[in-house]
């Protein structure tokens, strides 16, 4: 396993690109019906040289996006080159400024061709995802930091359970069947994007969540909460230690997986933004309700999320396990107000420096996001960005958060 870092601590905003620019080949472009009156989002698909230059502004010296596969390959047969030269463009941008790029090759969207033909239960999905991280890898340079997949338990959650995501089915053998292809494709991603770059950092964003039983005197409720932490947090940490996947969903049989990516991880991406509430209830599915609720007193965000900053602490304690470098590669709020988003950062942030000061080896921590954007079934007002856009005449403002940003970077000496 690549050992090899240095050791600037990282400070970024983090993006992904369907959210910024949609894209007219992806499956979710058809999916949500905000999508169809605003299908350009913010335009960045056009502005994106005046959205990075945002990040000098703000004094970064990373920046984490995505690549929009739909765009790269919009039909199977067919490469669009242009897409791909763009993205070079955007590396060479943020590389002449000093900022680290940070790729994200899979952030939730497909072709539309893949998910009809292709999703990921089916066996077939490896081969096709795993020609397009040879394609990249053969074309894109300048970049050292790769994410492989983002959230991968968020796109099992709502595209195989929920059914809310593309491709939008409710079947929990499926979704398994849907996870082992989905660790399958990282694991032999990370062998293809080291054979090409052998300096490079490869991981995973996973997204770990704050969670307690609702009601701690009840016995349910703390089993519930127990299994979901396994299952939702720790148990692909595990996985990336044994090379086995333990699933428990809540009264079944456990099922165990061999999935080949035993230490193939350089670091580990942590997404992370609040806590949830586990409550047993025999007319939910799985028996299985969730709540936010504000015992901390810091208030909920404007959707509905706990803020627990906490929790930050909680999650990366457990992921220090994996003995590697930890990232924080989303944190942020949704609100209109721009002193609640200054107050979320600094708790944070003063959460993270706690930990560092633990010895706790985490070497960067990512803003979510640098403009507002598509929040996924949510529209467009979410307003997690650092920077306002007015979707109307698609002007950026920046916000008195922007300028509480900047100054974190300047004072903080990690």
């Amino acid at each position: 396993m690549n050992r090899g870092h240095d050791r600037k601590f990282l400070w970024g905003v983090a993006t992904s690109a369907f959210q910024l620019e949609g894209s007219p080949y992806a499956d979710w472009a058809s999916w949500d019906s905000v999508l169809k009156s605003r299908p350009d989002v913010t335009n960045h698909y056009t502005l994106y040289r005046e959205d990075l230059n945002l990040l000098k502004e703000l004094g970064v010296n990373a920046y984490r996006f995505s690549l929009e596969w739909s765009r790269i390959q919009p039909e199977e047969s067919q490469w669009d080159e242009k897409s791909i030269t763009r993205y070079q463009d955007i590396i060479n941008i943020l590389l002449e400024n000093s900022i680290e790029p940070m790729v994200t090759l899979h952030h939730f969207t497909h072709p539309l061709w893949f998910i009809k033909g292709y999703p990921w239960h089916e066996d077939a999905s490896v081969e096709k995802f795993l020609r397009y991280v040879e394609k990249i890898t053969e074309t894109i340079k300048g970049v050292k930091y790769w994410i492989t997949f983002n959230e991968p338990y968020v796109l099992l959650l709502g595209g195989y359970l929920e059914g809310c995501m593309p491709p939008g089915i409710k079947d929990a053998s499926l979704a398994i069947r849907a996870l082992k292809n989905i660790l399958s494709c990282h694991g032999r991603a990370y062998d293809i994007i080291h054979s090409r770059i052998p300096d490079a950092m490869v991981s995973i964003a996973h997204n770990m969540a704050a969670l307690t039983p609702w009601r701690r005197w009840n016995p349910l409720d703390r089993l519930l909460s127990k299994i979901a932490k396994y299952f939702y947090n720790h148990s692909i940490i595990d996985a990336f230690i044994t090379g086995r996947l333990s699933i428990k969903f809540p009264f079944k049989k456990v099922k165990e997986i061999e999935v080949q990516i035993k230490d193939k991880l350089d670091f580990f991406g942590v997404n992370y933004y609040t806590r949830v509430h586990i409550r047993f209830n025999p007319f939910k599915k799985m028996c299985v309700e969730l709540r936010h609720r504000d015992i901390d007193g810091y208030g909920l965000t404007d959707l509905g999320w706990e803020i627990h900053p906490q929790g930050l602490a909680k999650v990366l304690r457990y992921a220090s396990r994996l003995n590697v470098p930890l990232i924080i590669t989303e944190n942020g709020i949704a609100t209109h107000d721009n002193q609640k988003k200054i107050r979320f950062m600094k708790r944070h942030i003063d959460v993270l420096e706690k930990c560092i000061k633990e010895g706790i080896d985490v070497r960067g921590y990512f803003y979510w996001s640098l403009i507002d954007n598509y929040e996924w079934l949510q529209g467009l007002d979410a307003r997690f960005g650092l920077y306002r856009v007015d979707f109307d005449t698609m002007e950026r403002k920046p916000t008195c958060a922007a300028a509480y940003y900047s100054y974190i970077i300047k004072s903080r000496n990690f």
